[in-house]
């Protein structure tokens, strides 16, 4: 797992839960699914309507199903976000104000935030955690060290070339590669 317990959730979710966007893709399909709700026009009238109230429908539905992509499917995040936002900003027009903005908001944030999550990177460290991580390098710090360590040689003579020597470049004391 990410070292990190989740209480109260077995190991297999909270170890699928870790490797996608999950919040992302949660926050997407409820803007989509709460921007459907709001539309109050029953499927007679949308396709007497015509392409304007037919939006209206396919726009959260759209929304839905991109969220569930990124949960289901997270190696294509970038993708379905991108579309995930478009079909969102589309709603403002299309579906009562994108949801009477609560649908919007959640869509943006939804997409906004699988487009900036990244697979690779490690968790984070509470804050607990770094203090006491903190606590034991202090301590570490004002212990006395029995033996001095070794002074590393690099063959350079005079500490020429090394970070304790000269500030010179070696290059600077023998211009060879100007020469043919």
């Amino acid at each position: 797992m990410s070292g990190v317990e989740h209480k109260g959730m077995g190991p297999a979710f909270s170890n699928w839960r870790a490797h996608r966007p999950f919040l992302g893709g949660l926050l997407l399909t409820l803007g989509g699914l709460e921007t459907l709700l709001t539309v109050k026009i029953s499927l007679k009238v949308v396709v007497h309507l015509g392409m304007q109230g037919l939006a209206g429908f396919v726009l959260p539905s759209l929304m839905v199903v991109c969220g569930l992509l990124i949960l289901f499917n997270p190696t294509q995040r970038l993708f379905y976000s991108i579309v995930g936002i478009m079909a969102t900003l589309g709603t403002w027009l299309t579906s009562n104000l994108g949801g009477f903005f609560v649908g919007l908001l959640l869509g943006a944030v939804g997409s906004c935030m699988t487009f900036g999550w990244l697979p690779d990177q490690e968790p984070r460290v509470s804050r607990k955690q770094r203090r006491a991580d903190g606590q034991q390098g202090k301590a570490a710090m004002t212990a006395p060290e029995t033996a001095e360590a070794p002074a590393a040689d690099d063959g350079q003579a005079d500490g020429e070339g090394s970070l304790r020597g000269s500030m010179r470049s070696s290059t600077a004391a023998s211009p060879s590669h100007l020469t043919t």
